[in-house]
C-alpha cells in the first residue's frame, strides 16, 4: 500500500482528468479540414465544375486526364520494384452500398443481425450479385468515409461496400504486350490495400478474394479477360469495423479521444501491370554494415532453369559493386552475396544503391567470339529497377556498460515523434505524394531522427522516402483484438496510469489475461501472427526501418515473448521492442514505456530477461523452446535498452487549424509560445536523462488529429505549432 501511495503522489492527476475523454467532446461534430493538397484534388476533382469525368474511360479506350487535372497518386506506388509498364487505376469508380438482408430468404452465411463473422464475410463477399445500378461515383483510392472520396459516408458492419471499373486494353501498353496476355504474359490486378475482407470480380467472374485490411495483394486477371476488349473489374468489401475483433488500429466508427474516424474499402492505390509468364512476386534486398547483401525473392510462374541476375550499381560513379545470378530454385531465392559497397546508409547520409534485377531462363552457350571462353547465355524474362542499402542496427553496451541503440557500430540517441498517419480530408490514405514527405521532411528540419509509425502499415511510397530523406522508422504492428470494439479500460488504461507498479507485474499468456487484454479471440490471434510475420517479410528491406514495434498499452496483447522471439528468429537483424507503454514480459531488446502523467526518469530492468535476450547460457536452460528459433551471436550481450516509448502530447489548440473547438491532450497553454516553451522544456527533459542511460525517445505527436490536438503540426499541415 506504501509503495501504491507513492506511486500516486508522483502522478499529475490534474492532468489526469484533463485528459480523459469524454462523450460531450466526442459528440461534437468535426469541422471538415482540408490539407493543401486535398484542396487541390476537391477543386480539381470534386467540385461541381469538375465533374465526374476524369479517368473515364472513352469509347477509343482512352484513360486520359482532362486538362489541368492532377493525377491521383500517380507515382510507382512500390519503389523497391518498378517496372517499365504500370497502368494506375485510380481516380472514378462507381460505388454502391448495399444493405445486408436479414430476413428469412437471406443466404446461408448470414447468422448474426449485427455483423459477419470471418468466415461469413469471405462466404458473403463471394456469393452476393454484383448491383445492377450502382449509387454514384467514388474518388479511388480514397475510403469513403473521408472527404476526398467524394461519398463521406460511413460503412456499418451491415453493409457490403462495391466498387466497379471498367478498363480498354490500349490503356495497358503496346498492342503486341497485350496481346499477348494469357500466352507469353500475365495481367497483374494489384491492391495496395482494402479494408477488409473482399472479393475480385472480372468480368462477372469470382478472380481473388483477400482477407486484412493493412497488407497488398495481387490478382492474375489473365484468364479472365480478352485482350481485344475491354474489361470490368467488381469489388465486394465487407469491414465490420470496430464492431469485429479484426486487426483496426485507431479506427473506431464512433471516435472519441485516441479513437479516430473508421474507414472501409479501397485506402491505397489500385494498378494494373503486364509481366512475364515467369516473373518476380516479391523481392526484398537487406544490406548490412559489413558489404553482404541478402536477398529473398519470390517467383511468380513455372519456367525451369530459371535465374535470377542481380547487380548493384553505386549512382555516384556507375560503378558496379555486386554482380551475381542466383538460382531461382523452387519459386524462391534465399541468398546472401558479397558486395564491393562501402558507402553506409545513416540519417545524415541516407545512401542508396541502384539495384536491377532480371529473372532470366536458358542454358549455357559456348561464346562466339574466339578467345573468348564459354559464358552462360540466357535470355532476361522480367526486369525490374530497385535500391538497396548498407547499414546495422543493435542494442549492445557502449563503453560504459551501459545499453545503447548502435547505429553502424556507433551509439546513436534516438529522438523520434509518433506518427499516427492520419489526414482530415483522406482518413488514413495521404493526399498526396508530397503530402507524405512534407511531415517527414518537418520532423526532420525539427531536430527528430526517427518517426514511430503508430498501430498502422503506410504505403510503400513513405517508406521509401523514409530511406531516401534518412528517417529512421519504428514499425507498428497493428492491433486489433478487444469485445465489441472496446479494449477493458481498467486493465489497459487505468489501472497502468494510475499503479506503475502493476506494469511489470501482469502476465500475457494466460487464458484469463487474454480476456483482460482483448485477446481472448483465436481467429484474431492467429491474423495478427501473421500479418506481423508478413510485414515483416515486405518491409525487411527498407534501411530505414530500425525496430519492430509488437505491442502497444496492451491491446491484444498475448504471449509477447513468443511473438518476439518468433520474429527475430524471421529478422535477427533489428531490435524488437515487444511491450510498448507497459504489460513487460522481460523480452525484447527495449525496456518500453509511456510516461505522460509523471516526471520523466528511468526505471530499472527488474527481474530476468526471457528469450533471445537473455544470456546465453541461462537460454539452454530455457524448459520451452521452439526448435526453429536460431541462437545468434547478436543475443548474446544479455541487456536491454531503456527507451520513454511515448510522452509529451502537450496540447495547443489553433483558430481555424483544428476539427474541434476544445483541446484533448495532456494539458493546455494560454499562448502558442507557452506551449512551445512548454514542448521544449519537456524535450530538454527526456534529452537530459540520456547521460543516465536513456537510449531514446519518442514525442506524442507529428500532428493533431481529430479530437487530439497535441501535434507539432496541425492536422491540415498549413501551421508548423513548433516552429517559431
Amino acid at each position: 500500500m506504501q509503495g501504491c501511495r507513492k506511486g500516486l503522489s508522483m502522478l499529475d492527476i490534474k492532468r489526469v482528468l484533463k485528459a480523459a475523454p469524454t462523450k460531450m467532446r466526442s459528440r461534437e461534430p468535426l469541422q471538415q479540414l482540408w490539407t493543401p493538397w486535398g484542396e487541390r484534388i476537391d477543386h480539381e476533382w470534386l467540385s461541381a465544375r469538375a465533374g465526374n469525368k476524369a479517368f473515364n474511360p472513352a469509347e477509343e479506350g482512352e484513360r486520359t486526364l482532362d486538362e489541368g487535372r492532377t493525377p491521383i497518386l500517380g507515382e510507382h506506388p512500390r519503389p523497391t520494384m518498378v517496372r517499365d509498364n504500370c497502368t494506375m487505376l485510380n481516380g472514378w469508380w462507381d460505388y454502391a452500398i448495399a444493405s445486408i438482408p436479414e430476413d428469412e430468404t437471406a443466404p446461408k452465411w448470414r447468422k448474426t443481425a449485427a455483423m459477419l463473422t470471418r468466415d461469413e464475410a469471405v462466404r458473403a463477399v463471394k456469393e452476393t450479385a454484383i448491383p445492377q445500378t450502382f449509387d454514384g461515383k467514388i474518388l479511388v483510392p480514397f475510403s469513403p468515409e473521408s472527404a476526398l472520396s467524394g461519398v463521406h459516408q460511413t460503412i456499418y458492419p451491415d453493409n457490403l461496400l462495391w466498387y466497379r471499373t471498367v478498363v480498354h486494353p490500349v490503356t495497358l501498353g503496346g498492342e503486341e504486350t497485350v496481346r499477348q496476355i494469357g500466352d507469353a504474359n500475365r495481367l497483374i490486378l494489384h491492391f495496395e490495400a482494402v479494408d477488409y475482407v473482399c472479393a475480385c470480380y472480372v468480368n462477372g467472374q469470382l478472380a481473388g478474394t483477400h482477407v486484412g485490411g493493412y497488407l497488398p495483394f495481387d490478382v492474375d486477371i489473365s484468364a479472365f479477360i480478352d485482350p481485344d476488349d475491354a474489361f470490368e473489374i467488381a469489388l465486394c468489401v465487407y469491414d465490420p469495423n470496430d464492431s469485429g475483433t479484426q486487426l483496426r488500429g485507431k479506427q473506431k466508427i464512433e471516435r472519441e479521444g485516441i479513437w479516430y474516424t473508421a474507414q472501409s474499402g479501397i485506402w491505397q492505390s489500385v494498378w494494373l501491370e503486364i509481366v512475364p509468364e515467369a516473373y518476380l512476386r516479391t523481392l526484398t534486398l537487406k544490406g548490412a554494415s559489413d558489404g553482404k547483401l541478402f536477398v529473398r525473392a519470390e517467383i511468380g510462374g513455372d519456367k525451369p532453369n530459371a535465374k535470377l541476375h542481380i547487380v548493384v550499381t553505386d549512382p555516384a560513379d556507375g560503378t558496379v559493386v555486386a554482380d551475381e545470378t542466383l538460382p531461382a530454385g523452387v519459386r524462391k531465392v534465399r541468398a546472401e552475396i558479397a558486395t564491393a559497397a562501402e558507402h553506409l546508409w545513416s540519417p545524415a547520409d541516407p545512401y542508396l544503391y541502384d539495384v536491377r534485377a532480371e529473372l532470366r531462363y536458358g542454358s549455357a552457350k559456348p561464346a562466339e567470339t574466339a578467345g573468348d571462353a564459354a559464358v552462360a547465355q540466357s535470355q532476361p524474362m522480367d526486369v525490374v529497377s530497385s535500391y538497396c542499402a548498407f547499414r546495422s542496427v543493435e542494442i549492445k553496451p557502449d563503453t560504459k556498460g551501459v545499453a545503447r541503440f548502435h547505429l553502424n557500430g556507433k551509439p546513436l540517441f534516438v529522438k523520434g515523434v509518433l506518427d499516427q498517419g492520419y489526414w482530415p480530408d483522406g482518413l488514413m490514405t495521404a493526399p498526396d505524394d508530397e503530402a507524405l514527405t512534407h511531415d517527414i521532411t518537418a520532423m526532420k528540419n525539427a531536430g527528430f531522427n526517427m518517426l514511430r509509425k503508430h498501430i498502422k502499415i503506410e504505403s510503400a511510397r513513405w517508406y521509401y522516402h523514409c530511406d531516401r530523406l534518412g528517417m529512421l522508422v519504428w514499425q507498428d504492428a497493428v492491433s486489433g483484438g478487444g469485445t465489441d470494439g472496446e479494449y477493458n479500460a481498467w486493465t489497459t488504461n487505468r489501472k497502468p496510469t494510475l499503479i506503475r507498479s502493476t506494469w511489470n507485474k501482469f502476465r500475457d499468456d494466460t487464458a484469463k489475461h487474454f480476456t483482460a487484454l482483448g485477446a481472448d479471440d483465436p481467429i484474431y490471434r492467429r491474423d495478427w501472427s501473421r500479418t506481423c510475420d508478413a510485414m515483416v517479410h515486405m518491409l525487411g528491406g527498407h534501411p530505414s526501418i530500425v525496430t519492430w514495434t509488437l505491442f502497444n498499452e496492451g491491446w491484444g496483447q498475448f504471449d509477447a515473448c513468443d511473438a518476439a522471439e518468433r520474429i527475430h528468429a524471421l529478422d535477427p537483424t533489428r531490435p524488437i521492442d515487444a511491450t510498448s507503454g507497459w504489460y513487460d514480459q522481460h523480452c525484447g531488446d527495449f525496456h518500453s514505456v509511456h510516461n505522460y502523467f509523471r516526471p520523466l526518469e528511468i526505471y530499472p530492468d527488474k527481474g530476468p530477461l526471457r528469450g533471445y535476450v537473455a544470456e546465453f547460457e541461462k537460454k539452454h536452460r530455457r524448459r520451452r523452446r521452439a526448435a526453429h528459433y536460431v541462437v545468434l551471436p547478436v543475443a548474446r550481450h544479455g541487456v536491454r535498452a531503456f527507451v520513454i516509448s511515448e510522452f509529451g502530447g502537450l496540447a495547443q489548440l489553433v483558430p481555424e487549424h483544428a476539427a474541434v473547438s476544445r483541446a484533448y491532450g495532456y494539458g493546455e497553454y494560454d499562448s502558442i509560445d507557452d506551449w512551445r516553451a512548454a514542448v521544449r522544456s519537456v524535450l530538454a527533459s527526456a534529452a537530459a536523462l540520456e547521460s543516465r542511460g536513456l537510449a531514446g525517445y519518442v514525442y506524442t505527436q507529428v500532428s493533431d488529429v481529430e479530437e487530439e490536438l497535441n501535434g507539432l503540426l496541425t492536422y491540415d499541415r498549413r501551421v508548423d505549432k513548433f516552429a517559431e
